[in-house]
């Protein structure tokens, strides 16, 4: 037999995005506080609304599953006397586990005898199990933040103002802050009041009937048809950020659509002002026209009664309206000025206390960006672009947009460097140099913007590195990992060609003055192996095992995108043949006897028939492979290498290669140096595992 279950927690309203975790994390927890109170069920289902979190469970089962336990206890010899007689440890072992000292049982097992408490434990009702199982999944909720009120010691991210726990058709008594659950739920909280929940299978049917849609899902789903049916009445589509419509589905209750308008003489200021004042401030959606363009019309959705739409839009309108003028006197006063006299300003905002001013980064950029361009050899426009695009990046940090739209850094520098006359590429390198921001982001579109992208990102990490402030552990305030990311994101994607030893180099040289007593090759290490961790997870999480990964940054974690195509190359050539495989053990072995400092020169008249047949192999593979790995063609490099199995294999199994005549010892240890240095080339192929 079996019955559905209801637990609601009502709420004062919750923000949204905590609310979506706590949806994902009470699911988890509750499976497992239901496993392990033996409660079959059929599926769990969360819901979660501004005011409500609720649980329901389908197909529960009435009584716990039987379950019989089998305890070990003492050594049979330590149990009982030499008459049989149960010792005091048989006595103590038998009372913890609640059962008479006559209940053991005495079991062989490969450790010698042992004596065993079996307690059979039959199912408890599930009416009885689920009160302190549903009290228990209250309490076990992680938030972000968390907070007491009235005189109760109960935390939750809001005061908890009533319980709903149904299991069928009757109540569970779960108590939690000072409250009893019962079957009266509370509904919108302007449109409606209390509702009785007469069964737990009706839970969301009775909320609609209170103007509650409890399901995310579904409120998702009735906001996204209505928004579209909305924007097309308007002869347009509407721009839905998906980070807004997210939160907007967790904002209302019962969702209602409308449509208000701004003034035309507003879509005169830049579109991305217009949006962000109008999603990330007030998270109404603009909408545009069939040429892409944005009209002035946008799009609102309410928690209030639909009845109320016109004056609410009305109210709506009144306020895009006035963040919209200030918006607009902010940019026509940005205008005034060319970009470029904001870039003076810069000296007074402090970039870091130890590593002084944005100016002062700005110059740094700017010479960085000048050591780059001939490390990738951009030719001369490039250059220029890129070194003007530098000593602008941040001169929009000081304008009145950025100011009140912090979001929209460089993308103001954009539209101020097209107004100040900069040449396009100039201003789309402005607004490139801070992507990407995050996994998956789009990356600068011109060479010259990914210069000033890995430069401004590069500085920052020599700078906070330099100052002893790595990350540590999850703390990462200065989002170095994004930015090293970002860098080997552009390079792996990007066709940026980068060398990060040089790179680091150039970063560092930046800090002379502002650093003195920098440690230029500690924290050059210390960079470089920060930046090796980034690209080992990258080229993991891009399909390739640990010791491939392992084995080509041993040897090229200099240069990124190398190492991501040597990588694909051995993938594919161990997936296809086990010669790898067989060749890591040689190689392994080789590396282990060989010594660089007896140099690979080799005696040929002091070689036996499998040393001068691997000896003739080396050189017939030194010629191919070093051509191969000038040409970047890996999978050849990796066939000549491969071809050497036979012959390595031959001479590790006709040769002594620990003669006692030392001449012979050392001219095959010459031989393998030659082997190793040939592989070590490519790779470490002792890293891989088989």
């Amino acid at each position: 037999m079996s019955r559905d279950l209801l637990f609601e927690i009502g709420v004062e309203e919750i923000p949204s995005g905590p609310l979506y975790k706590a949806i994902a994390q009470i699911k988890t927890v509750a499976a497992k506080a239901l496993d392990d109170a033996r409660l079959g069920y059929e599926e769990i289902f969360v819901y979660g609304a501004p005011r409500r979190l609720a649980l329901v469970v389908t197909g529960l089962d009435e009584r716990q599953e039987d379950v019989t336990l089998k305890a070990k206890g003492p050594a049979a010899a330590a149990a009982y006397d030499d008459h049989g007689a149960p010792t005091r440890a048989a006595e103590g072992f038998a009372r913890g586990k609640g059962i008479a000292v006559t209940d053991l049982v005495i079991e062989d097992t490969p450790g010698g005898s042992y004596v065993f408490a079996v307690v059979d434990r039959p199912g408890q009702p599930a009416i009885d199990v689920l009160p302190d199982l549903l009290s228990g999944l209250v309490t076990s909720l992680d938030w972000p933040k968390s907070m007491c009120w009235g005189s109760g010691s109960a935390r939750f991210i809001r005061p908890v103002r009533w319980l709903v726990a149904l299991f069928g058709q009757d109540v569970v008594p779960v108590t939690h802050a000072g409250l009893t659950a019962g079957r009266t739920s509370v509904g919108h909280r302007f449109l409606s009041g209390p509702v009785e929940i007469p069964s737990a299978g009706q839970y969301l049917d009775a909320m609609r009937g209170a103007m509650v849609v409890a399901d995310q899902e579904e409120r998702a789903h009735i906001i996204r048809t209505a928004i579209d049916s909305a924007a097309a009445s308007r002869g347009g589509t509407a721009v839905v950020p998906e980070k807004t419509f997210a939160e907007v589905v967790n904002l209302v209750e019962w969702p209602t659509i409308g449509v208000g308008h701004f003034d035309d003489e507003f879509l005169s200021v830049p579109r991305e002002v217009v949006e962000e004042a109008m999603e990330s401030h007030q998270r109404y959606f603009p909408v545009q026209g069939p040429d892409g363009a944005l009209t002035a019309d946008f799009i609102v959705v309410h928690n209030g009664s639909p009845e109320r739409t016109e004056a609410i839009i009305a109210g709506h309108e009144r306020v895009i309206r006035a963040r919209l003028a200030d918006a607009a006197f902010f940019y026509r006063e940005d205008l005034a000025q060319p970009l470029e006299t904001y870039v003076a300003r810069l000296g007074s905002i402090v970039f870091q206390e130890k590593l002084g001013s944005l100016g002062a980064k700005i110059e740094r950029i700017e010479a960085l960006v000048r050591a780059l361009t001939v490390q990738v050899d951009a030719g001369a426009d490039t250059e220029a672009y890129a070194i003007r695009a530098a000593h602008l990046a941040k001169a929009d940090l000081v304008s009145h947009a950025v100011i009140e739209f912090t979001s929209l850094q460089g993308v103001m520098g954009y539209h101020y460097a097209i107004a100040a006359g900069e040449d396009p590429m100039v201003a789309e390198a402005v607004v490139d140099h801070y992507r990407p921001r995050f996994a998956g982001d789009v990356l600068p579109r011109s060479l010259a913007g990914k210069l000033v992208s890995v430069a401004d990102k590069l500085d920052t990490i020599a700078g906070i590195f330099g100052i002893g402030q790595a990350p540590t552990g999850s703390a990462d305030p200065y989002a170095l990992r994004r930015s090293a990311i970002g860098i080997i994101a552009m390079v792996l994607d990007g066709g940026l060609r980068l060398s990060l030893d040089d790179a680091i180099a150039a970063a560092l040289r930046g800090y002379a003055d502002t650093l003195q007593t920098l440690d230029v090759q500690a924290t050059g290490s210390a960079i470089k192996e920060f930046f090796t961790g980034r690209l080992d997870g990258v080229l993991r999480d891009r399909g390739h095992a640990y010791d491939t990964v392992q084995a080509v940054l041993a040897v090229s974690a200099d240069d990124p995108a190398d190492a991501l195509a040597r990588c694909e190359a051995l993938t594919a050539l161990r997936a296809a043949s086990d010669d790898m495989a067989d060749l890591s053990v040689a190689f392994t072995r080789a590396k282990n006897l060989a010594k660089p400092q007896l140099g690979i020169d080799v005696d040929v008249t002091l070689m036996g028939v499998e040393e001068a047949r691997l000896a003739d192999a080396l050189t017939e593979a030194e010629q191919s492979s070093a051509q191969a790995l000038a040409d970047g063609d890996y999978m050849t490099a990796l066939g000549v290498l491969a071809r050497l199995r036979g012959p390595i294999d031959a001479f590790f199994d006709a040769v002594l290669v620990m003669d006692p005549d030392e001449t012979l010892r050392d001219n095959r240890l010459r031989l393998l140096n030659r082997f190793v240095a040939l592989f070590i080339a490519f790779a470490d192929f002792s890293a891989l595992a088989g």
